[in-house]
């Protein structure tokens, strides 16, 4: 079923997904997912740190958490999201993000990491056991004890149980991987149709009647543009 709503014995659920934020994110990564989760599906995004505070993408974006995880439960949440971070260390060693994470290793949660970010599973023993790729060197595999190498497998995208992990270069795929775990009807070509494959008449775009009137509507709380007839 896709849409915002699961059927679980016989109730309407609402779903709720997370995405955890900390220095160094990036978006790149998990737009993909994101972008389909709000404007294809209407969901809401929650955006989770540990504080209340600035952070960056590695692209420069400046964001603030919609929630600090003292305020958030993540049995709460359908799916938690975790971007990659081309500087790790500040969230593998942030005590109360990983404490969150842990708290979620025994949850109906699903997990979806991409590039290093399994890393940050792996320390809050959310991957124990579990086979599992990621994008960070192989040497930080070494460097850790918590990652069970052994386990590592070199692929683009793994699931394994509540797991989904991926490698940053396939985050076409990581998206899609985690939209078809929740029956999300997202076709054959998952954002990658080709532009040279359609007519002028496909990619000329009209509201229907209703919207047109709708968006008339929103203009009148505009009235600079009556200035611009």
């Amino acid at each position: 079923m896709g849409g915002a709503w699961a059927a679980k014995e016989g109730i309407l659920q609402m779903r709720k997904f997370a995405v955890m934020l900390y220095p160094d994110f990036s978006l790149q990564e998990i737009t993909c997912l994101t972008s389909a989760l709000a404007i294809w599906f209407g969901e809401t995004l929650d955006f989770i740190a540990s504080e209340d505070k600035e952070y960056r993408s590695e692209e420069g974006l400046r964001v603030f958490p919609t929630k600090t995880v003292e305020y958030a439960k993540i049995d709460d949440y359908a799916c938690v999201i975790l971007p990659g971070t081309v500087n790790p260390l500040p969230a593998l060693f942030d005590e109360k993000l990983i404490a969150f994470l842990k708290s979620g290793a025994d949850a109906e949660v699903v997990f979806a990491a991409i590039s290093s970010s399994p890393l940050l599973l792996c320390k809050a023993g959310v991957l124990k056991g579990k086979r599992f790729t990621a994008g960070f060197f192989m040497q930080m595999a070494n460097a850790f004890p918590f990652v069970e190498k052994e386990n590592f497998v070199h692929r683009g995208i793994v699931e394994d149980g509540n797991v989904i992990t991926g490698i940053g270069m396939f985050f076409r795929e990581f998206a899609q991987a985690v939209l078809r775990r929740f029956d999300y009807e997202i076709g054959k070509s998952f954002m990658r149709d080709a532009p040279e494959e359609y007519t002028q008449e496909e990619l000329t775009f009209f509201w229907t009647e209703d919207e047109y009137r709708e968006f008339l509507e929103e203009l009148k709380e505009y009235p600079a543009w009556r200035d611009e007839k």
